[in-house]
């Protein structure tokens, strides 16, 4: 049955609900992780292990930008499917989850510096 530890542990990521709020809110791109725990009024440690969790599943991926740490939705082949299938479940919650990406959305890059925000960087174009 080891076969299915990764299918264990993806369906273990998804049912919670703060990481569900999170999948949500990284549906509309990527945001630090002072901006999620913002959002989600909870301790950034507290929201880091949320990540460990949704990463280890494969359905997130982090990066660090100086000293802040950045986080989406992964890119990966097996990820898409998951993710595609979740939108419409989580349908009922959309008021709430509509009001985190509000929230998410005017909190951008006013929570960690700015100035090392790459979403506010000088463009070279």
């Amino acid at each position: 049955m080891e076969t299915l530890r990764p299918t264990v542990e993806l369906l273990k990521a998804l049912a919670h609900p703060v990481r569900l709020r999170i999948l949500a809110l990284l549906r509309e791109g990527e945001l630090c992780v002072c901006e999620v725990a913002e959002v989600l009024g909870l301790a950034s440690s507290t929201v880091s292990e949320h990540l460990t969790d949704l990463r280890r599943s494969g359905l997130v991926r982090e990066w660090k930008v100086g000293r802040w740490v950045h986080v989406a939705l992964a890119d990966e082949a097996q990820a898409r499917p998951v993710l595609e299938a979740l939108w419409p479940l989580m349908a009922t919650a959309e008021p709430a989850l509509a009001r985190d990406r509000a929230q998410a959305h005017s909190l951008r890059c006013q929570t960690c510096q700015p100035e090392s925000c790459p979403q506010l960087a000088p463009s070279s174009h």
